[in-house]
């Protein structure tokens, strides 16, 4: 799960502080626990990442990607739905598997060393602001 957090015309990112992919930078977001509910998910993720409460508005997309192992094969198949947010509350820290969050222009994505897919999903949230 993703949450497409816009402050104006910034969106928040975080870089990864673990495995797989650290050291990327990508939407806030995690897994959905066994029993929990989609919106309660993505809501507990952004808050154990940047300290930031935040209500989810609408399903923005869902896509899936497949990362490979040296051999490549399957490693990782991951199922993503990312959420357009909107910020109720909290104070922006990166926490938990987080090691740094940020808010981005538009123009400034380029700066920044984007996890596959990131930088599609992000450009076209910022087509519909």
């Amino acid at each position: 799960m993703g949450a497409l957090i816009f402050e104006g015309r910034k969106i928040l990112l975080v870089e990864r502080a673990k495995e797989p992919l650290k050291g990327y930078w990508s939407l806030p977001g995690g897994i959905v626990e066994a029993g929990e509910k989609l919106e309660t998910a993505i809501r507990r993720e952004v808050l154990e990442e940047t300290g930031l409460d935040i209500e989810p508005v609408a399903l923005f997309e869902i896509f899936e990607r497949i990362m490979p192992d040296a051999e490549g094969r399957p490693e990782y198949h991951y199922v993503l739905m990312d959420y357009l947010c909107r910020v109720t509350g909290g104070q922006l820290s990166a926490a938990s598997d987080v090691s740094r969050a940020a808010w981005a222009t538009e123009q400034e994505l380029g700066g920044y060393r984007l996890t596959e897919g990131t930088l599609a999903v992000v450009e076209r949230a910022f087509a519909k602001l």
